[in-house]
């Protein structure tokens, strides 16, 4: 029996997330219970499952709200930590909540606290600092409708 040689090669962690937007241009983030920062909302692709689907899966299972991610935006390669190997983060734009959708949001109290529509000020104050410049990415790949490649967050051209 001849084994796939794909099968030998190193595993990444992957992250998919949405960027959410109010109708002021604010991005949701939620504050988890088990960290010091806020996050985007999104959270680990599972085995056997696209991006795109975990992404979808995260905001149903953190917010409540069902929803299609639209493109994406941003892939940042993550690099190995002591305590965390390397990752592929890939976020999703989510597009603009009307107030009503923005009323239907539910958090699940066990992981998290609570969440918030931010501006760029307060978004760089609550994300750590790959998350930030991840985010801030995003926005601006959504307003000049690319996709942006990033590094820990940081653009390679």
């Amino acid at each position: 029996m001849t084994s796939d040689y794909t099968a030998t090669l190193p595993r990444k962690r992957m992250g998919a997330g949405v960027v959410l937007s109010d109708a002021s241009g604010r991005v949701l983030l939620v504050e988890p219970t088990y960290k010091p920062y806020w996050e985007i909302p999104g959270g680990a692709v599972e085995a056997g499952e696209s991006p795109h689907a975990a992404a979808a899966r995260e905001v149903r299972e953190e917010l409540g709200l069902t929803l299609r991610p639209g493109r994406l935006l941003v892939t940042d390669w993550v690099p190995p930590r002591p305590d965390r190997t390397e990752g592929l983060m890939l976020l999703f734009d989510g597009g603009t909540l009307t107030p009503q959708e923005a009323e239907r949001i539910r958090v699940p109290a066990e992981e998290l606290r609570g969440w918030a529509w931010c501006d760029e000020h307060e978004a760089d104050e609550r994300l750590s600092g790959p998350l930030a410049r991840r985010m801030s990415a995003a926005v601006r790949a959504r307003s000049t409708r690319t996709s942006l490649y990033l590094e820990n967050g940081f653009p390679t051209g």
